[in-house]
């Protein structure tokens, strides 16, 4: 539908519309005034060394100058015993009755703790987290007392931030607020189209009835919009602006690109209650698949709802909600919603070019050692989450472009090198020039190690391995011949890289990099929580790292959060993108569409392997572009189908000029 249809359907059934968004913008009126502001207080304290240790070498008598691993061991004991429920019955009684946080401050390495207290009360806040500062200390001395540690040798708490005056904390009463109209709006919204809906079902039925024509759908009136159109929207949103700005009432979850996303669920709920839509047939396996991913996500935000989180973990599961919605309209979108085969082999093609430019930010970010996505302000947007600085290994600036992390860049660079390398084998568009069809697969390529991680080199050599093997020998020589001299060019253009990558391939199998024991000192940490929650988890975006730690590994997370379904749901979606890809070939009639799905078996690969390298679906580039794939797979999978029980060519046999210019 277009939006000229879209507001003539609004307009008609104005009587359902205007109701529920009154009723919205009352609930939001009525949530601002009722809800009252929550007022923040926070102070820092630095455990130092005792006197007696302070007074041996190195330190000789200054305790600020040694603050080793033995205190920041002391600082995690006094963080856990603060959070304890005898220390809340205990600060209960000395009047803490607001919610109160403990933990390390951030961006630090050594025994520095923030204290925080939050209620509605601002004078109260403030006795509260002046309490609390005095409860900390009064802690670290009884617990010192109790294990029979010398005074001389205990180590001392000093405020290093006195308790600061309270500021209003409007974030989540303006996302309440938002919230409520915003519900109000998409209830009327979606009950418009589906009383439209209803009226033109029974307008068939009493045409039916008179033995007339039964009434059909109406010309497409004004610009004409289709999934292509909203998904292309939807990258260029994504993968150039960076994802920690957003929407300031609606927290991290709320990029322009999720927001678009969602507005493009809604029109394809509104087209397809019209009636001027219907997923085509031999689609449904990437539908299937999210719906068990949905089905094991809403299980876990019943099991975190039943026992008790906190309140940061309340709002952690309600940003996973919003999240997998917008998954669920990416692959409704790019399965569903695209009709015609030349429209989503546009929308590959321009994934692909929107993927090289990112790539070719990132050559920029590399060389220059800086990160471009730090110097983009957009207003109306706020930084959700604190930026990150240039990350360096060995003497080289990791490389993030616009995406959240270097390990983001590299593995949504992995996913798509497989179809910049079909696109470029594509017989449809050997009239091109060869500098045009094989750019963006030598960008991306190149790209892969400058982000000198072991996730991009395994997702590269996952996509060598898969591809290559099935290539005729002629083009199989060739590529190799073509992966050896760039090895050799890096060797010479770019010295010292390819020797920083083998290091860390050679300590991860020694287990001696300090990357690997940390994760593998993570195994250990995640049992309790896996023992406590075994089947369903702690609830979907719960475990985040600024409650416990980072995962580096999605399966690890998915088993914390979502337990063993969710890992089960997890496996569901790689199993259904590498189906599509091997379905896509065997039923190929063409070389063409053979190459196609052997590039979405690899892509589908790649994400399953690399998700044991980080926390792929954390990353929000990273997932909407594995989505998007997810679904457009199941689309090509509908196109091949239904060639081949036609018995006809899936490939015409003049191509159509404009749409190759189109691209």
């Amino acid at each position: 539908m277009s939006l000229g249809e879209i507001c003539a359907v609004l307009r008609r059934r104005w009587y359902l519309v205007l109701p529920f968004t009154l009723l919205g913008l009352l609930a939001g009126g009525y949530l601002y005034r009722t809800v009252p502001v929550s007022y923040q207080s926070q102070s820092s304290v630095a455990l130092l060394d005792s006197t007696g240790v302070a007074g041996l070498a190195p330190t000789f008598g200054n305790p600020i100058s040694n603050a080793g691993g033995a205190l920041v061991v002391t600082a995690d004991v006094l963080i856990r015993t603060i959070d304890s429920d005898d220390a809340a019955r205990a600060l209960h009684n000395l009047g803490v009755t607001d919610r109160y946080t403990a933990g390390f401050a951030a961006d630090t390495s050594g025994p520095l703790l923030t204290l925080t207290v939050t209620g509605a009360d601002r004078s109260r806040v403030l006795r509260e987290t002046d309490a609390l500062t005095g409860f900390a200390a009064q802690q670290l001395t009884a617990l010192q007392t109790a294990s029979g540690v010398p005074t001389g040798y205990a180590v001392r708490s000093a405020p290093v931030v006195l308790p600061q005056q309270p500021v209003p904390q409007s974030k989540s009463r303006y996302q309440d607020v938002a919230g409520a109209v915003i519900l109000g709006a998409v209830a009327g919204f979606l009950l418009t189209f589906v009383a439209e809906a209803i009226a033109l079902a029974r307008g068939r039925r009493r045409g039916e009835g008179r033995g007339g024509a039964a009434p059909g759908p109406q010309p497409p009136s004004g610009r004409r919009i289709d999934a292509t159109t909203v998904l292309t929207g939807y990258l260029a949103l994504a993968l150039f602006i960076p994802s920690n700005l957003a929407l300031p009432a609606l927290g991290g979850v709320g990029t322009p690109a999720n927001v678009f996303a969602l507005l493009g669920l809604l029109w394809y709920l509104a087209t397809w209650l019209a009636g001027r839509i219907t997923p085509p047939p031999g689609t449904r396996g990437p539908r299937i698949a999210v719906c068990v991913l949905a089905g094991a996500v809403l299980l876990g935000y019943v099991a975190d709802a039943a026992r008790g989180s906190s309140h940061e973990e309340l709002l952690g599961a309600d940003r996973g909600l919003i999240g997998l919605l917008v998954w669920v309209g990416l692959i409704v979108l790019s399965s569903a919603g695209v009709q015609r085969r030349d429209r989503l082999d546009l929308l590959m093609r321009r994934l692909v070019l929107l993927g090289t430019v990112v790539a070719a930010i990132g050559y920029y970010d590399f060389f220059s050692a800086s990160n471009i996505a730090d110097s983009i302000h957009i207003p109306g947007l706020h930084t959700s989450v604190t930026g990150i600085e240039a990350m360096d290994r060995g003497s080289f600036t990791r490389p993030r472009s616009t995406t959240a992390q270097p390990l983001e860049f590299g593995g949504m660079l992995a996913i798509l090198l497989p179809f910049a390398i079909q696109q470029a084998l594509d017989p449809v568009r050997r009239h091109q020039h060869v500098l045009r069809r094989w750019a963006p697969a030598a960008v991306m390529g190149g790209a892969l190690p400058l982000t000198v991680s072991r996730t991009s080199i395994i997702g590269a050599a996952v996509v060598v391995l898969v591809m290559v093997p099935r290539w005729k020998p002629q083009r199989r020589w060739t590529a190799l011949g073509l992966i050896a001299g760039s090895l050799a060019g890096f060797k010479v253009l770019v010295p010292g890289l390819l020797g920083t990558i083998g290091t860390l391939f050679s300590s991860f199998l020694s287990n001696s990099d300090s990357s690997t024991q940390a994760r593998t000192v993570k195994y250990a940490e995640v049992l309790p929580y896996l023992a406590q929650r075994p089947l369903f988890g702690r609830g979907f975006g719960t475990f985040t790292p600024d409650l416990y730690f980072f995962t580096d590994n999605q399966y690890m997370l998915s088993a914390v959060e979502l337990g063993a379904v969710g890992v089960l749901a997890l496996l569901v979606l790689f199993a259904s993108g590498i189906h599509s890809g091997g379905a896509l070939r065997r039923l190929a009639r063409t070389e063409r569409d053979r190459e196609l799905g052997q590039a979405f078996f690899a892509s589908a690969l790649v994400a399953m392997v690399i998700s044991a390298t980080f926390d792929a679906l954390s990353f929000p580039m990273f997932a909407g572009v594995f989505f998007l794939i997810l679904g457009a797979g199941g689309g090509y999978l509908g196109f091949a189908r239904r060639a081949a029980a036609a018995g006809a060519d899936t490939v015409p046999a003049v191509p159509d000029r404009s749409v190759l210019l189109e691209a």
